[in-house]
């Protein structure tokens, strides 16, 4: 199991807070994460993530389901960065 930092801008960070979105989009991909907003930035939040198959993550974030979550919790896609430990 490897251990992501991901982090990005939302419209709207409590509505993205308490969207059950990544619970039911990464449960499923075995993805256990941790949510964190940037106190200096008012759109930008962060989740630890431990991911045990990076690869069938990628995968998942090329589909039409992961770019339909991402709009639903108002994600701008183009801000993600994903930042693997090492």
């Amino acid at each position: 199991m490897a251990t992501y930092i991901i982090f990005h801008e939302v419209d709207d960070v409590e509505h993205w807070l308490a969207s059950p979105q990544r619970e039911e989009v990464f449960g499923p991909l075995g993805i256990s994460l941790r949510t964190f907003v940037d106190p200096e930035n008012a759109n930008r939040v962060g989740i630890i993530a431990e991911i045990p198959d990076f690869d069938a993550f990628q995968e998942f974030m090329a589909t039409p389901a992961a770019a339909a979550a991402m709009s639903t919790d108002g994600v701008r896609p183009e801000t993600l960065v994903v930042l693997a430990e090492r």
